[in-house]
């Protein structure tokens, strides 16, 4: 018996699938084919059909006929659309969560005759989630909802629907579009989730003279735009740190502060880098030269991002990328290194400032940072362990609190590296804190609904 019900379960649930992914496609069909009159009047040609059922009694039949025929004009108009057209989309190469973005096309009417009455959709690559993601992601606070739609799942549909779309930019109507010529138009979206937003296609959409039914042209035209993590205000973090001896990095210290700094020549010794050999003086004095440097020593950030969490999406870690990312941009690399660290397939810390990579990259992997869900935040600490001597600060943004946590955290105290700990929860009171009474580690919780107000605290 329990065997047939987990059957019947597994069946009703993929049937719910399947009819989820026929109603988006029937509300994508409607949203490019029907206008707002005609959906009314196909409301008013139902209830006419449903009313005029018994002619003998009423004359609603009349009404149905009537609204029926000019449907069937509406239809017919629609087959008599021809245009030709070529287009070219200008993107930006970001675009940043809560944050308006206006982008233009060009359109090149290929026709020789002037186009009016034409409306433009642009077309997302399909968002539709696969069955066994709709099963295993959780929408946010969906433990609130009753145990019906937590069965019927729709509300979790949805959701990821929004999610992958990140953003959907409204259509518009065109101005007429001269024979043979170019026209730019400009659209906007507003992005609402960090991701990426693909562009499949786009519709030239005309409706018929009584208004009620679209013709539609649909060009291929594909492209990729990146969603930045949303960024929050901060205030100067100023972490008291003084620079530290940067071990064989005279490629990384470019022309800034003390590196590559000459001291003076001095005769060649086995294991000398061949790049310090100073030809010059080799040439008069007939034996090898080198070049002697004075050594590295510079500022040197991290900023870990803890995105270790058993679900594949919470708020929390969304908040947690957004933070991290409002630091990076706050964090002044012209004259300091700054190390990203993270774990997704394995550990990984990524290298920024002095000339060697820009803010804008930083964001660009933030963006596409996910969850690990199969591994523990002690495959973390590693990573900053092989680095602590060298740091001079550090910014530690996490998603909960715990002693694995704890640990990293006590360890960057005995190695003397000022940290800034961000504590990222739910509800505050919940969160179970002693700070140390050293000023070598700070702590600020940050609950959501609440983050700027608690980073102006820092």
């Amino acid at each position: 018996m329990p065997l047939l019900q987990n059957y019947l379960k597994r069946r009703s649930k993929r049937c719910l699938y399947h009819i989820y992914r026929l109603i988006y496609v029937q509300r994508n069909w409607q949203r490019k084919r029907l206008t707002a009159k005609g959906i009314s009047l196909l409301i008013c040609l139902f209830i006419s059909a449903a009313v005029g059922l018994d002619t003998n009694r009423t004359t609603a039949y009349q009404i149905f006929t009537f609204l029926l025929s000019i449907w069937i004009i509406a239809i017919a108009f629609s087959f008599f659309f021809s245009f030709r057209c070529q287009a070219t989309r200008n993107l930006p190469r970001f675009a940043t969560v809560g944050v308006k973005l206006k982008y233009t096309i060009i359109i090149q009417n290929k026709t020789g005759k002037i186009q009016t009455g034409l409306k433009l959709i642009e077309n997302l690559a399909d968002p539709r989630p696969s069955y066994r993601e709709w099963l295993q992601t959780s929408e946010p606070n969906e433990g609130k909802r009753s145990k019906i739609d937590r069965a019927f799942g729709y509300y979790r549909w949805s959701w990821l629907i929004k999610r992958k779309l990140c953003a959907i930019p409204k259509p518009i109507n065109l101005p007429p579009l001269p024979p043979n010529s170019k026209t730019e138009v400009t659209l906007e979206i507003e992005p609402s989730h960090r991701g990426i937003v693909r562009f499949s296609s786009f519709t030239i959409a005309r409706g018929d003279p009584f208004d009620l039914f679209n013709a539609c042209k649909t060009f291929s035209l594909p492209q990729s735009l990146l969603i930045l993590p949303k960024l929050y205000p901060v205030p100067p973090i100023r972490l008291p740190g003084s620079r530290k001896y940067q071990t064989g990095s005279i490629a990384l210290a470019s022309s800034v502060g003390d590196s590559e700094e000459f001291r003076a020549l001095r005769d060649y010794r086995p294991g000398d880098s061949l790049r310090k050999i100073h030809w010059k003086s080799w040439a008069k004095v007939g034996k090898p030269i080198v070049k002697e440097e004075r050594d590295e020593f510079f500022v040197r950030h991290a900023l870990i991002l803890d995105n270790f969490q058993q679900e594949k999406y919470s708020q929390v870690l969304e908040e947690a990328i957004s933070v991290a990312a409002s630091f990076a941009c706050e964090v002044q690399t012209k004259e300091s290194l700054l190390d990203l660290m993270f774990v997704g397939t394995e550990a990984y810390s990524f290298t920024f400032g002095r000339g060697l990579s820009h803010t804008d990259k930083m964001l660009e992997i933030l963006a596409s940072v996910v969850p690990c869900q199969d591994k523990h935040f002690d495959s973390l600490t590693p990573v900053v362990m092989k680095r602590s001597q060298i740091l001079s600060g550090c910014i530690c943004v996490f998603v909960a609190w715990d002693e694995s946590r704890n640990k990293l955290v006590n360890y960057l105290r005995k190695m003397n590296v000022p940290t800034l700990v961000l504590i990222l929860v739910d509800d505050k009171d919940k969160l179970d804190l002693k700070p140390p009474a050293d000023g070598l580690i700070r702590f600020q919780v940050l609950e959501l609904g609440k983050i700027e107000e608690g980073l102006m605290q820092i």
